[in-house]
């Protein structure tokens, strides 16, 4: 199992931050379960998904998964998963509104600049939600593919 010290010993490695979207692609990858931790099954089909069996081989991966992540055909799953990943409880089915905003920033604020920025500007000042679940989550998607 890969903790989250081992988790930021491999972005020191790959010279990625630890807030790099890049390293949610990478979890996407490997199909993890639990935020901030790699089982050794998911490490091992991650990086055979990837190809890579170096860090070296990994750290020229993360372009190409990159591309991968933001092709339509899987961002959307990406968006969703990250959604569930940053769950912290087992049983948990919202997210309070500041982890949400820092989501949406990580993950579509590189494509959607100003929606984003307006959307958490939005959710910042609003009174009505506390928290946001999983179908709000998919719906902003929604609202930005359209």
């Amino acid at each position: 199992m890969i903790d989250p010290e081992g988790i930021e010993f491999l972005c020191c490695d790959l010279e990625v931050e630890h807030t790099d979207v890049r390293v949610l692609m990478l979890a996407w990858k490997m199909q993890s379960e639990k935020q901030g931790y790699f089982s050794l099954d998911e490490w091992r089909k991650g990086l055979k998904a990837l190809r890579a069996d170096t860090v070296q081989k990994l750290k020229k991966a993360l372009p190409e998964l990159e591309k991968e992540v933001r092709r339509a055909s899987n961002f959307e799953d990406f968006y969703s998963y990250a959604f569930q990943y940053c769950l912290t409880e087992e049983k948990q089915k919202s997210m309070d509104i500041e982890s949400v905003c820092l989501l949406l920033d990580l993950v579509l604020g590189s494509q959607f600049r100003p929606q984003v920025d307006g959307l958490i500007q939005y959710l910042r000042t609003q009174t009505d939600y506390k928290v946001i679940n999983m179908d709000q989550w998919m719906g902003f998607f929604s609202l930005l593919m359209r």
